[in-house]
Order: C-alpha cells, then sequence, then structure tokens
C-alpha cells in the first residue's frame, strides 16, 4: 500500500489514468499476496539455517523502542542509522545480521515517511524519479567500492566533513526558504549529482546520509526545506530497498525481528513527519546537530583517536 501510494501521487493518476484519491483494492491485494508469498520463499529457502536464531523478549525490550526513536529521528533530518544498528548490535544479534535486518526495519520506515511526505505533496515528481535513478545507480557503485577499499578512508573525510556540518546547520540563515528557485533542468541536475554522491556514501558506509542529502538539496538545489526532505526520503526509501534486497538474497535478513522492529519504525516515522510538518526548520536544526554530534562521536570511538 506504501508502494502504491508513493507512485500513484508521483505519477499524479490512478492506473486508470483518474484522480490519485482511489487506492485499486485489487492491487493492494496482489501486492499482499506477493509480498506474503515472497516471505514465505525468503525464509524456507533463501535464509540460512544458523540465521535462525532463539530469540529472547530482552531482544525486542531493547531493539524496538531504540529502532522506534530512530525512525522519528529519521523522519525529521536523517541519522536514524545511528541509533537503530547499535540497538541491534547492543542486544547481541550477529553484525552482518544486524546490518541485514536493521535495513530491512528501516525500509518499513523510510515507506511510510516517502509515502506521508509524498501524500503532502513535499515530493517534486520529476525530480523525484530522476534522483532515485542516479540513487540506485550510486548506491551500487558504493556497495563494489566496499568490496574493494577500507571504509577507513570514509570515517577519516568524514572527521573534517562533519564539524563543517555542524557550523552550516547552526548558522541563522541555514534551510533558508528565501533563496531564489533554479531553473527546472538546473535543479535536476543538480539534484541528480548529489543522489549520485550520497547514493555513492550510502552504499560505502551510510550512515547520515539521509541528513546530508537534506544539507545539500537545500544548499546547491535551493529546494524548499519540505520539499528536500520529501525528495530526501524518496532517495533514503530507494536505496534500502535495493541494501535489503541484497541482504535478504544473501540470507542476511532475520524477519521475525525485523518486521516488529520495523512496525515500531513506522510509529516513530510517522510521528516524525507530524512533528516536521508542524515544527519546520525550528525542529530540523536541534535534531539534525544531534545527528552530527552522535555522528561524530562515532567516527572517534571507531578511529580510536582517544585510545
Amino acid at each position: 500500500l506504501f508502494f502504491w501510494n508513493i507512485f500513484v501521487k508521483l505519477g499524479g493518476r490512478d492506473g486508470n489514468g483518474g484522480d490519485s484519491g482511489q487506492r485499486p483494492s485489487i492491487v493492494v491485494a496482489i501486492c499482499g499476496m506477493i509480498l506474503y508469498n515472497t516471505y514465505c520463499f525468503v525464509f524456507d529457502h533463501v535464509c540460512k539455517e544458523d540465521l535462525r536464531m532463539e530469540l529472547t523478549i530482552i531482544h525486542y525490550l531493547v531493539i524496538c523502542p531504540l529502532v522506534f526513536l530512530a525512525g522519528f529521528m529519521d523522519a525529521i533530518a536523517g541519522g536514524g542509522g545511528l541509533i537503530s544498528l547499535p540497538a541491534y548490535m547492543l542486544s547481541g544479534v550477529p553484525v552482518h545480521l544486524a546490518l541485514g535486518t536493521n535495513k530491512l526495519s528501516a525500509v518499513f520506515g523510510a515507506s511510510i515517511s516517502a509515502w506521508r511526505y509524498t501524500k503532502k505533496g513535499y515530493t517534486p515528481g520529476k525530480i523525484s524519479l530522476f534522483c532515485v535513478g542516479v540513487a540506485l545507480l550510486g548506491s551500487s557503485l558504493g556497495a563494489q567500492l566496499a568490496l574493494r577499499l577500507d571504509d577507513r578512508y570514509f570515517k577519516l573525510i568524514m572527521l573534517v566533513l562533519l564539524p563543517i556540518t555542524a557550523f552550516y546547520v547552526l548558522k541563522e540563515k541555514a534551510f533558508d526558504d528565501t533563496k531564489p528557485p533554479l531553473p527546472e533542468r538546473k535543479t535536476i541536475l543538480i539534484c541528480m549529482a548529489i543522489s549520485l554522491g550520497v547514493g555513492v556514501y550510502d552504499g560505502f558506509y551510510g550512515p547520515g546520509s539521509g541528513t546530508f542529502l537534506l544539507i545539500l538539496l537545500t544548499s546547491f538545489a535551493h529546494l524548499k526545506l519540505r520539499n528536500a526532505n520529501g525528495v530526501a526520503k524518496i532517495i533514503n526509501w530507494a536505496t534500502n530497498v535495493a541494501a535489503v534486497s541484497v541482504y535478504i538474497f544473501s540470507g542476511n535478513v532475520y524477519f521475525p525481528l525485523g518486521i516488529i522492529a520495523g512496525l515500531f519504525n513506522i510509529m516513530g516515522s510517522y510521528l516524525g513527519t507530524v512533528c516536521f510538518e508542524k515544527g519546520g526548520a525550528k525542529i530540523v536544526k536541534p535534531t539534525m546537530i544531534a545527528v552530527v554530534v552522535l555522528f561524530f562521536i562515532k567516527v572517534i570511538t571507531e578511529q580510536g583517536i582517544f585510545g
């Protein structure tokens, strides 16, 4: 239903050429059947036996509230992965399984955010479609780079970029909606370049990609904050779907945990979009600063700068 609404709103039409307000029940039913049968096939034939770990109530008590918080933060300013992925690892889920299951739960939240922003008219159709295409390409390239390069290089770059990012966000005119719009063709080209670059980063390393998209789209493409957030959510949804597909078919997703955590992610994302609609830049700035600080601490810790 989320995917159908997104494409209906982007196209502005339903399957019969009428108004996009209609939601053909047959399509929803077919999508449900496909998803259910895909789940049965994947769980029975793709998931590795050793990944069917024994879960306890502790896993859910640790992971689900933090995934809810991650969805809330991600819907406002990105950076939810900085909370959700450590939550899986903190509860004792193996790293490779944590990565895949985290992506599955993130798809749930990304879907509701993309759907709600699209429903509100914050996702320009032409820009979003072009950006999704190049973001998927960038994400694939980034994943290939990740197989050949050490992510230490990206982390070192982040140590320089994150303080600059914090300085920009704290500026009085950050996310200023009064910037004159650029010509449509130039806007699309700039958004595509941003999507390609962030897509490569997302495929290679990932954390904070939604935050970087929001900053770059408002600064260089002169998108209004609401439209920038809408486009960013569409791009994040697409890259998450691509990533989780890889994890599923490599057998690195635990579905029961990912689906339940995903429901919490949906609730957090929904509340986050509501808060964004009411608060705008006033709520984005402090949330984004929190994301940058968390990210900076994470990178410093991983690099072992303070021993």
